[in-house]
């Protein structure tokens, strides 16, 4: 199973950078009020220089002790707003890339999701969200101010004499060296351990999603062991980065032991020489020792940087993803609400053909049958004419009306053709919010009828709140076959001339199988109806049966006619009657 791209670094920091450029009023203020708090901050180690020239001297120390009081005030005050400001610019960029992520995911073509699976995607938009976002509310505010803060302070050794800002920046080298040894070693290790949680969440959602048929085969163990092993090497890429961190930080030490000697050497030579007085050699000291904080912090939130800049690329390579290919005029418009698949070639992964030149026609107001045995390629056919498999994989014709369905614009198409599967969805909230999700200006009257025609309206009153009731997670439980009369009655009320029906009531048992076919019958009434039936006697009340197998059209007529053929189709309903009678 292939997995989603990953941005490159240039392309990460391409659309970061677009993200900034939107907001030049954010931006400024954070770098301005950053840039005051840290010209503040470096106030009360100069002060401190002064008071003890001044001490020494036999001068007045109070102005110098209310000084280092206002700075320190307006220093923490500044940062506070720092922290806010660039936290809040933080977060509304975060924002922007979650919500063009799942713009992104609801627009990928289906083939992308069948080759990728939902755990990596269930991934980024939750773990590595969650990383970007714990960044952007604590370590890039922390970053930022600590890089300020070390600017300003070289820039104020340098203001107390040049040889000791040189002195200072002996250590910046070695900063550097540090960093050119960790950068490309840890890089790397962080986005492996990004795409390692990655697919130990699919394991998991993957699991989780199938866990009946896990405990039907029996494959609990097999499962866990695989969940596991995904589990030790996320752990083990870990602990494997974390090892080059510890040894980063010696060399982060041995920097600042390296600046702070070279300033007291410095500092003994020149006071010695009379160049400077002892109170600028202690401030030097002092701002040396300010940045060593800032930078050390700065240095060490690297780790956290790395993990948030791996979790971004991973966002952005899904932002970046194209999605389903939009070559529409705004003109194109079906003539009709007939439907045909042309001559129909389709592949999942680009190299193994699941349709072999399918053609069949549904004329208007027709029902069409879809029957053949289990992988025939029946729910492929389905997709393909609802408009949901598109792309480079699907070669052929696809009509709606006598115009290509993909010269139609999708928001035309969303209204032109529906489909109801048998994985049937409910979202959480009142049951009159996801049936709105068909048609938004729905009225309660309007899901009445709608609920009336799928024959659901009567238990949906008998719920505790009626069409208030919250459904879906968390709320009431539905049957299998309440839900998927919800499906139908979102038909309804989206009103689309050409409906397909796949496997709509394969998971309602006999019973409610027959109950939610009257249901389907009633919701697609006087619509292009091109069903693929799991159920034979589906077939039987089509205008036409369409027979699919190993993805080619291997019969085409009337249920009676087949029959009466003695084919294929014959088998399958002999196979049928003999089982509905046992």
């Amino acid at each position: 199973m292939s997995a989603l791209p990953v941005a490159s670094p240039r392309a990460t920091r391409s659309w970061l950078w677009a993200r900034l450029r939107e907001r030049p009023g954010e931006v400024g203020a954070a770098l301005l009020v950053g840039l005051a708090g840290a010209g503040a901050l470096v106030v009360p180690p100069y002060a401190l220089g002064v008071l003890i020239d001044r001490v020494s001297g036999g001068g007045a120390i109070a102005p110098i002790a209310v000084v280092i009081l206002v700075a320190a005030v307006v220093g923490g005050l500044a940062s506070g707003l720092t922290a806010y400001l660039v936290g809040r610019l933080g977060g509304r960029v975060l924002a922007h890339a979650r919500e063009a992520t799942v713009a992104r995911v609801l627009t990928l073509p289906a083939t992308t999701i069948e080759r990728t699976g939902k755990g990596d995607l269930l991934s980024r938009v939750s773990a590595d969200v969650a990383t970007v976002g714990k960044a952007a509310s604590d370590v890039i505010p922390t970053v930022l101010s600590a890089f300020l803060l070390g600017v300003m302070s070289l820039a104020g050794m340098a203001a107390l004499d040049w040889r000791l800002g040189l002195a200072g920046l002996v250590a910046v080298p070695l900063y550097v060296a540090a960093l050119r040894w960790y950068l490309p070693k840890a890089a790397p290790g962080y986005a492996e351990q990004r795409a390692a949680v990655g697919e130990r969440s699919r394991l998991m959602v993957e699991s989780m999603q199938g866990v009946r048929t896990v405990h039907a085969y029996r494959r609990e163990v097999e499962h866990l062991r695989r969940i596991d092993a995904a589990s030790a090497h996320s752990r083990d890429i870990s602990v494997h980065v974390f090892s080059y961190f510890t040894r980063f930080v010696t060399r982060v030490n041995i920097a600042e032991f390296g600046g702070i000697a070279a300033i007291l050497v410095a500092g003994f030579l020149l006071a010695r020489a009379g160049a400077v007085t002892v109170g600028e050699v202690s401030a030097a000291a002092l701002l040396f020792l300010r940045l060593v904080g800032p930078v050390s912090m700065l240095l060490y939130t690297f780790d956290e940087v790395q993990s948030a800049v791996a979790s971004l690329a991973r966002l952005v390579g899904v932002i970046g993803l194209p999605g389903q290919p939009e070559t529409a005029s705004a003109t194109a418009r079906p003539v009709d609400a007939g439907l045909e698949l042309a001559d129909v070639r389709f592949s999942y992964d680009g190299g193994t053909p699941v349709l072999h030149g399918v053609s069949l026609r549904v004329e208007p107001g027709e029902r069409v049958a879809l029957v053949g045995s289990t992988g025939a390629g029946k729910s492929t056919v389905a997709a393909i004419a609802a408009g949901v498999l598109r792309g480079r994989e699907l070669t052929g014709k696809v009509l709606l009306g006598g115009v290509p369905m993909a010269d139609i614009p999708t928001e035309a198409l969303r209204g032109q053709v529906a489909i109801v599967s048998q994985e049937t969805h409910v979202f959480a909230g009142p049951l009159a919010a996801d049936l709105r999700m068909a048609r938004p200006d729905a009225t309660d009257d309007d899901i009445a009828a709608a609920l009336g025609a799928v024959g659901a309206l009567e238990w949906v009153r008998a719920l505790p709140d009626g069409f208030a009731t919250v459904v879906g997670e968390g709320g009431h439980d539905l049957t299998s076959a309440q839900a998927q009369q919800l499906a139908l009655a979102r038909l309804v009320l989206l009103d689309p001339p050409v409906a397909i029906l796949d496997e709509a009531t394969a998971e309602a048992g006999s019973l409610g199988a027959r109950a939610l076919e009257e249901s389907a019958r009633a919701a697609t009434e006087g619509r292009t109806t091109l069903v693929v039936a799991h159920r034979l006697t589906q077939a039987a009340g089509a205008d036409r049966v369409v027979v699919l197998e190993h993805g080619r059209v291997v019969a085409e007529g009337t249920h009676a006619d087949l029959v009466a053929e003695g084919g294929h189709y014959a088998r399958l309903w002999q196979a049928w009657e003999a089982d509905t009678a046992t």
